[in-house]
C-alpha cells in the first residue's frame, strides 16, 4: 500500500481504533450541563493564562520566529489567529503559538494521577481548526471534553507512571491531541486512527525536559505535541497513513516500555483505564470534572506546601525575619522534582517555578506568589539565598501512601525563640474537591489579562467564553483575544 492509499479494513482491533470509534460517534448532545460548564471554566482559565503567557520571553521568541518564517511580515497570512498579537497563520502554527502561551507561565490546569498532565495544553489545537472551518462553540466544547478525557485517562494508565520510566507526559499528549483536533475536523474513524498513528510516531519526549536545570523546552514539549496532533489530523484527512498499532502492537508503546525496569519490574499499562466506560451520554461521568486548576503559577505539587506555609504564617502572625527553618514534608516525587540541589539556586523562571526552596522563600518574604515573583530580577535576587537554604525538603512515606487521592504536605516553621508552628494541607485550592469558582477564576483572569488587553476587552472576552455553547462559530472569540491598543 502506498503512503497515500486509503487504509484497508483492520484485521486486528487495536486500541487506536477503539478510541477513534468512541470519539467519532460523539455529538455535543452527549455533554451534560455540568460538563459544558466545566469546559467553559477551563477555557476561561486557559485564555487568562495565555494572556499572561503572551508576555513571557519564550513566547516573544516563538512569535518572532514564526513571523520571520511566514514571509508575510508582522501581520502574517492565514485563516487562524494568534492570541494577543493577532498574527495570522495556518492552524498548525496557530495551535502551537496559542498552546504555548497557555502553558508559558505554568499556571494552567493540572491533573495528577500516575502521571501529571495539563489537558489545556491540547485545546488550542481544536480551536485553531474550529476558527479555520467555522465550527460552532458547541463543537469546540465537545472537542475540549474529548481532549480532557483522553489525556487524563492516559496519565492514569501507566503503572506507576511514565515519569518513573524517565519519560515526559508530552509523550501521552501525542496520542490525545490528534483525537481532539480530528473531531473538530470531522475525520472518519479510519482517518482518526491514522492521525493518532502519525502523531504518536514522532513525539516521544524524554523526562530530561523537567529534570535538573530547566529550559524553555519545559513549557514547549506539550504544545509541540499538540502541534503535531493538528498536523497529523490534517494529513490523515488527505489520506496520509500512520501505524494503527502504535499503542498495543509490534514495537508500539507497550512493547517499547516493556523493556524498561522500575524497581525491578517491567513497565506496565492498564488498558481498562484507557477504554472502560468511555463517556457516551450526559449521564456518564466525564473526566474533565476531576481536573484541577492552579491558584499559584507554580508546579502542581508545590501548591499544597505553599498553602500550608501561608496558613502557618497568617494563623500565627509570624514575622518572616523570625523564621530559622522551613521544614517541608511531601511525597517522594515532589521532593525529587522540586527539591534537588539545582532547585536551591534557580537561575531562570523555568527552574524557579519548579523549585520548592524558591517558592517557599519568596512566598515567606513577599507574602504572595504571583507572576511578579518570577521576573528575572526577583529570581536572581541574592537576598533570597539564605531563606532558600532554610528550606528542608523531606520525603514522607506516610504521605506517599495517600497520593494521588490526596496531595498531603506538612510545613513546620521554626522561629528564633525555638517555637514551632505546623500546618498540614491535603487538598490545595483549585482541586476539584475545593474548586475555583467562576468569580475566583475571574480574579486570576483579570490579573493576567487586564494589562494586556485592557479591562473592557477582557470583560467582553469573559462573556463570550462563558456563553460559548450559544456561539455559531468561534471567530468572535478569537477577535476578542487580540490587543487593539
Amino acid at each position: 500500500m502506498s503512503a497515500t492509499a486509503t487504509p484497508t479494513k483492520a484485521t486486528v482491533h487495536h486500541l487506536t481504533r477503539t478510541l477513534a470509534e468512541w470519539a467519532c460517534a460523539l455529538t455535543p448532545d452527549d455533554l451534560s450541563p455540568a460538563v459544558i460548564d466545566a469546559c467553559k471554566r477551563f477555557w476561561f482559565d486557559s485564555i487568562g493564562c495565555a494572556l499572561g503567557g503572551s508576555g513571557q520571553e519564550d513566547a516573544h521568541i516563538l512569535l518572532a520566529h514564526y513571523k520571520a518564517m511566514s514571509g508575510h511580515g508582522d501581520q502574517g497570512h492565514g485563516p487562524c489567529t494568534s492570541f494577543v498579537s493577532g498574527f495570522k497563520t495556518n492552524p498548525v502554527d496557530a495551535s502551537f503559538l496559542n498552546n504555548h502561551m497557555i502553558r508559558a507561565m505554568d499556571y494552567n490546569d493540572i491533573y495528577w494521577k500516575s502521571d501529571p498532565c495539563h489537558p489545556s495544553d491540547i485545546i488550542a489545537g481544536p480551536l485553531a481548526i474550529a476558527e479555520m472551518i467555522g465550527s460552532s462553540g458547541k463543537e469546540l466544547l465537545l472537542a475540549t471534553a474529548i481532549a480532557y478525557e483522553v489525556e487524563m485517562r492516559l496519565c492514569e494508565f501507566g503503572l506507576p507512571g511514565i515519569r518513573e520510566y524517565g519519560w515526559h507526559h508530552a509523550t501521552l499528549t501525542a496520542f490525545a491531541a490528534p483525537i481532539a483536533a480530528g473531531k473538530i475536523l470531522g475525520l472518519t474513524v479510519d482517518q482518526m486512527v491514522q492521525a493518532i498513528g502519525i502523531s504518536a510516531s514522532r513525539t516521544f519526549t524524554p523526562g530530561a525536559v523537567t529534570a535538573g536545570k530547566l529550559t524553555n523546552m519545559k513549557n514547549t514539549v506539550d504544545p509541540w505535541a499538540t502541534r503535531m496532533g493538528v498536523e497529523s489530523a490534517l494529513l490523515a484527512q488527505r489520506g496520509y497513513s500512520g501505524p494503527e498499532h502504535i499503542i498495543d502492537g509490534k514495537e508500539g508503546l507497550y512493547a517499547v516500555f516493556s523493556h524498561v525496569q522500575y524497581k525491578g519490574q517491567p513497565a506496565k499499562f492498564d488498558t481498562k483505564i484507557l477504554t472502560d466506560a468511555l463517556p457516551t451520554c450526559p449521564k456518564c461521568h466525564w473526566r474533565i470534572l476531576d481536573c484541577g486548576m492552579k491558584s499559584f503559577p507554580i508546579e502542581a505539587l508545590s501548591h499544597a506546601p505553599l498553602t500550608a506555609m501561608m496558613k502557618a504564617v497568617k494563623e500565627n502572625n509570624v514575622n518572616p525575619s523570625d523564621v530559622t527553618e522551613i521544614k517541608v514534608e511531601v511525597i517522594a516525587r515532589a521532593a525529587d522534582i522540586l527539591g534537588d540541589p539545582h532547585k536551591y539556586r534557580p537561575d531562570s523562571k523555568e527552574t524557579a517555578d519548579h523549585s520548592l526552596p524558591y517558592c517557599m522563600a519568596v512566598g515567606l518574604i513577599d507574602g504572595m506568589v504571583t507572576p511578579l515573583q518570577f521576573r528575572e530580577e526577583r529570581v536572581l535576587d541574592k537576598s533570597l539565598l539564605p531563606i532558600m537554604d532554610m528550606v528542608k525538603v523531606v520525603a514522607n512515606e506516610e504521605f506517599e501512601a495517600l497520593f494521588p487521592k490526596f496531595q498531603p504536605s506538612r510545613v513546620t516553621l521554626t522561629l528564633k525563640n525555638g517555637s514551632k508552628h505546623t500546618v498540614r494541607v491535603d487538598v490545595p485550592k483549585g482541586d476539584p474537591r475545593d474548586p475555583m469558582t467562576e468569580s475566583e477564576i475571574a480574579v486570576k483572569f483579570h490579573a493576567l489579562g487586564d494589562g494586556v488587553l485592557g479591562r473592557p476587552l477582557c470583560e467582553g472576552l469573559r462573556a463570550e467564553i462563558m456563553s460559548l455553547e450559544h456561539a455559531p462559530d468561534v471567530r468572535r472569540l478569537m477577535q476578542l483575544t487580540v490587543r487593539t491598543h
